[in-house]
């Protein structure tokens, strides 16, 4: 059995090497290594794939989330509601801008942030909501666009771990997860279902005045060189990076599939066992691109589960150990404990398994029988 990996970048690079080398080559020869042809080409590519008319490019994923509510306009004092259980970027960039980031706890089944929740927390100071669409799966946006518009809040989707996801709107029909809010933002870190090799992000939406905002920002607040007519930041994806990107956009869906593949598999493995609760689909098995397969491990048994997978030489991940409600530079005395029971939970319980397009059945049984054996005795 191969080595068991996390994720297996150097795996899938196989499958598009030539296509990955080509472009680093051309890119060298032209050598239009900033906004070159391949980023406008990917641009377009991703705009088609999603049905949006305009995807912006720029550096990472948390100057997406920090851009995009630059674009809205927000101003210091503003309060932004969004999930405690996720990754710290997301109420990171809501500080950096001087807003004031609301907390809210989350679906216990989903993981994903809880809408009445939300409605619960919003207060005339309230401007915008950031559902967080965590491990892959998309948030229960029919209910958050319809809070949104009867208090009149921006929504920014931080689709940072499911694109590719579809949405199944009951008024709507199906919408690519990121295609839905205001605005979105998305990364793509190397171990991103679409991720490039090094450092990317993008900010998606329909609104074409955003859209052009947007496009200033992200260069220094520039429309025309050295007229800076908005501030601005400097957040461009290179062209190495988008070259990455454009062999990997052809394959998104096959990737997806394969993960969700895997994702069965486990799921199947795992199906009697009491003390396992394994991630729970909204709609359809589309609806989840599985970035994490997370379980929920009862009875106190995670961290000695955590430990075995580590003398069995299986990688695993915990994600988030620490809500953010919790972490050094947001605490807020406005947080009560009793409004964060499902995070406060989530943490003593979530594992993260090896999730990527390699996985073979091989490693998927040796996975699951190990946490079967450990479960067992």
């Amino acid at each position: 059995m191969k080595k068991i990996q996390m994720v297996d970048l150097k795996g899938q690079y196989q499958g598009i090497k030539e296509e990955v080398n080509r472009g680093m080559q051309e890119i060298l020869e032209e050598t239009s290594f900033i906004n070159g042809p391949h980023v406008h080409a990917f641009q377009k590519e991703l705009e088609e794939y999603l049905n949006i008319k305009h995807v912006i490019p720029c550096a990472n994923g948390t100057d997406a989330l920090q851009i995009a509510m630059m674009g809205l306009g927000l101003k210091p004092g503003d309060e932004v509601i969004t999930a405690d259980f996720t990754f710290a970027a997301t109420v990171e960039v809501i500080a950096l801008l001087q807003l004031t980031p609301v907390l809210v706890d989350v679906d216990p089944d989903t993981f994903n942030i809880d809408p009445e929740e939300i409605r619960k927390a919003i207060t005339p100071n309230t401007k915008a909501i950031v559902p967080v669409h965590l491990f892959g799966q998309t948030a229960d946006m029919d209910a958050i666009m319809r809070i949104a518009k009867e208090h009149d809040l921006y929504v920014i989707e931080d689709n940072a771990q499911a694109i590719g996801a579809n949405y199944h709107s009951v008024e709507n029909g199906i919408s690519k997860a990121g295609t839905i809010g205001d605005v979105s933002a998305t990364s793509f870190f190397p171990s991103k279902n679409l991720g490039c090799y090094g450092d990317g992000g993008a900010i998606f939406t329909n609104n074409d005045e955003l859209a052009h905002t947007i496009r200033g920002i992200v260069n220094h607040g520039m429309y025309e060189r050295y007229h800076h007519d908005v501030v601005g930041v400097n957040s461009r994806l290179d062209s190495f990076q988008a070259a990455v990107l454009r062999a990997k956009l052809k394959n998104l869906d096959l990737y997806n599939e394969a993960r969700k593949e895997a994702a069965i598999n486990y799921t199947e493995a795992f199906s009697s066992y009491t003390d396992i609760v394994t991630p729970v689909r909204s709609g359809d098995c589309d609806s989840h691109v599985f970035h994490q397969y997370t379980l929920k491990i009862g009875n106190g048994k995670r961290d000695g589960l955590a430990k075995h997978l580590q003398e069995k030489g299986i990688p695993f991940g915990i994600y988030y150990p620490i809500p953010l409600h919790r972490q050094k530079a947001y605490l807020d005395d406005r947080y009560n404990e009793k409004d964060f029971t499902v995070t406060n939970q989530l943490v003593k319980e979530v594992i993260s398994l090896p999730m990527h397009t390699e996985l073979d059945e091989e490693q998927i049984q040796y996975i699951t029988q190990t946490i079967i054996n450990y479960l067992n005795q």
